[in-house]
């Protein structure tokens, strides 16, 4: 049986379709994902995808119910495209995520209406949506940083659109990390209040929990976008892995945190493969991002309170 999709707004914002992590060399990553995460790519399986107008190179696959689309300009990197460009600013990193959406068009006029700027595919503001368009990007600076891909197609072959997912999906439960399923998205902000209104009041993400952990130095808002969770999420120290990337970096999308069962064994299995690990508190693993390949990784066996993806 195929996924069955929780939507957010009154226009049916929908699957994640995907997070993308910036690289330098796509086979290598995608070997990475497979080797550790027991990910299962289904785009650019033996080759990457290249794509001429953007100049870059992508692949995409599963770590659970999360598609990863692995990406890399071509080499030698020309700046003046978007992906060479992030890739000269920010290195290896995590880049952005997308979603499918039922009424694109509605979303992005209600968007406008709402005093959010959405770029022309050629350049310029839009001031009212084309029907015919097949995707658009608010600007980051009216999404509390976040680079975000609404789009009114499905991923080709996406595997939680297949009969087959039910089944598949088990597959993550029996690997080493014990994956049940992404449990959020961080996005590291500098004002949380104005991310908050961001996503709650302008996009009608819903709010989920809210609070402060001690322990990573952050005060955060969970909200439910489509069929995700993001984490909201204003460092209260400087010093903290979180409050170092704000600051060099601003608003931004930060990691990735997986819901797991057995955070002993994800941490035997992620060090048996050389990556490095900090054990936050008994129940929270962080990974060290120098072995992702820049890509902060947290594996929590924490419930989260109002969880509606939650059993």
């Amino acid at each position: 049986m195929e996924k069955t999709v929780k939507k957010s707004g009154d226009h049916g914002i929908g699957l994640m379709i995907h997070m993308v992590h910036m690289t330098d060399d796509v086979p290598k990553l995608n070997a990475f994902y497979e080797d550790v995460f027991g990910g299962l790519v289904y785009m650019g399986v033996d080759e990457p995808n290249f794509l001429p107008v953007e100049d870059r190179l992508a692949g995409l696959l599963m770590v659970s119910d999360l598609c990863v689309e692995t990406m890399a300009p071509k080499l030698p990197v020309n700046v003046e495209k978007p992906v060479g460009k992030f890739y000269s600013k920010f290195g290896q990193h995590l880049h952005s995520v997308g979603y499918k959406v039922d009424d694109l068009e509605a979303l992005g006029n209600r968007l406008i209406d709402q005093g959010v700027y959405i770029g022309k595919p050629g350049g310029g503001k839009l001031d009212a949506m084309d029907p015919d368009e097949v995707y658009f990007y608010p600007s980051p600076r009216d999404t509390a940083g976040l680079m975000v891909e609404l789009c009114r197609i499905d991923m080709p072959n996406d595997p939680r659109q297949q009969d087959t997912w039910s089944s598949q999906v088990k597959m993550w439960r029996s690997h080493p990390l014990t994956i049940e399923r992404l449990s959020y998205i961080t996005l590291g902000v500098k004002d949380l209040e104005a991310a908050v209104h961001a996503y709650v009041d302008v996009i009608q993400a819903v709010a989920v929990d809210k609070g402060v952990d001690e322990d990573t130095h952050v005060q955060y808002q969970t909200v439910q976008l489509g069929d995700s969770l993001l984490q909201l999420a204003q460092p209260l120290e400087e010093g903290s892995d979180l409050g170092r990337h704000v600051a060099k970096w601003g608003n931004m999308i930060y990691s990735a945190t997986f819901k797991i069962t057995d955070v002993d064994s994800a941490e035997k299995w992620l060090n048996s493969k050389g990556v490095r690990t900090t054990r936050i508190r008994p129940t929270l693993l962080a990974a060290n991002p120098e072995d992702t390949f820049g890509a902060p990784y947290f594996f929590s066996a924490e419930d989260i309170p109002n969880d509606p993806f939650a059993g």
